[in-house]
């Protein structure tokens, strides 16, 4: 597989979180911890036997996905239709849908693009407050993740966040872009190119925004949400936002996930949707019709099986012989996959309530996929 790529590499070297109070944070973090250790952890939920939607694919779904979550939708979009199933919600019920919601920025991206407002050499410095080599990183380097920027940002603070968050089921990602910034002051874009980066993601996220003279959920739903039809689908930036269709996650070890919320992670993994909503939008990724289309377009390698556009990931399958277009998310409670494949005419939506490592929805996914193009 081949991409081009004008993308300059950056020096080798990570970022590491920054020295000082080693010894605190070890003692706080095992204090955490035992505090933490002193609460009864509920068992893992298991699907209701009940389903709204597509018998066959519910089936299919319990099958491939599994039993080991509170409540599962899955949209099977193909060149006769699409079909949708809810398993312990309904169908109009939204999930978090984790770093699927950097695909959404990546179309915004496209579309911003297209009407001349940026370009993919735009400077990170022309457009939001930051000083220093960050300011040169430019608006592509960011949408794949070829920026140098870290993971996360590498501060004693976002360390604690990050490790409350995996004992307690909380939201580690709290920050305004405010306070984003701030942790940014003193960071170097040095981190090896194809780091995938969440920090990334929010500051395209918030030099779009400031491109486009609108609060980033505003702009989102006004040039790519409502043109697709999804009135639905939103970008929370308080729990205030969130009603009685927003479904409550489930971690790693049955403990209820507190939704993931905040200002400056909305670009990168805050998006919740319905199985209706998602379906619409992977029907018009697989048809061509989405607003900010041409983010799909390969543009650089990533790793060893992808290549990358803007945020959308693409791969070869050697058991089929497609090539697949592809995201997915994974938040403390939930987790999420998107693909599809233009060779089969398929595409596959996974939306699941229980936070679970990326990589094991992603091979889920896949395979959905390749079963549900099989049966095409």
């Amino acid at each position: 597989m081949t991409s081009s790529s004008t993308i300059a590499p950056h020096a080798p070297p990570p970022s590491r979180p920054r020295a000082g109070g080693t010894v605190v944070v070890v003692v706080v973090c095992a204090a955490l911890a035992l505090a933490v250790g002193l609460v009864a952890r509920p068992a893992p939920s298991r699907l209701p036997d009940h389903h709204v939607g597509d018998a066959a694919l519910a089936t299919l779904a319990r099958e491939v996905v599994g039993e080991g979550q509170p409540a599962l939708a899955v949209a099977a979009v193909t060149r006769d239709g699409t079909r949708t199933v809810a398993i312990g919600a309904g169908l109009d019920d939204r999930f978090e849908i984790g770093s699927i919601s950097k695909g959404l920025t990546g179309l915004l991206f496209a579309e911003m693009i297209g009407r001349g407002e940026v370009t993919a050499a735009t400077r990170l410095g022309d457009l939001v407050p930051v000083d220093g080599p960050i300011a040169e990183v430019t608006l592509a380097q960011l949408a794949t993740h070829h920026s140098g920027l870290p993971r996360q940002p590498p501060t004693v603070a976002q360390f604690l966040r990050g490790y409350w968050s995996g004992l307690s089921a909380g939201d580690p990602h709290i920050a305004t872009l405010t306070q984003l910034l701030a942790e940014l002051a003193d960071v170097h874009p040095d981190a090896p190119p194809a780091t995938y980066s969440n920090v990334g993601f929010e500051l395209l996220g918030a030099a779009l925004a400031a491109a486009g003279g609108a609060p980033y959920p505003q702009l989102l739903a006004e040039r790519v949400l409502i043109p697709l039809g999804m009135a639905d689908t939103i970008v929370p930036v308080s729990a205030a936002e969130l009603g009685p269709r927003d479904l409550l996650g489930e971690a790693r070890g049955g403990r209820r996930a507190d939704p993931w919320l905040g200002e400056a992670m909305g670009p990168a993994g805050t998006g919740r949707a319905d199985i209706t909503d998602m379906a619409v939008l992977a029907r018009a990724l697989l048809d061509g019709s989405a607003p900010g289309i041409d983010a799909l377009t390969s543009r650089s390698t990533f790793d060893e099986e992808d290549s990358i556009g803007w945020a959308w990931f693409t791969r070869a399958v050697p058991a089929t012989g497609t090539t697949v277009v592809w995201h997915n998310g994974s938040t403390g409670g939930f987790s999420s996959f998107l693909g599809i494949d233009r060779d089969a005419g398929t595409a596959v939506v996974v939306l699941a309530a229980a936070g679970e490592p990326a990589d094991r929805i992603t091979a889920t996914g896949f395979t959905l996929l390749e079963r549900i193009g099989g049966e095409a």
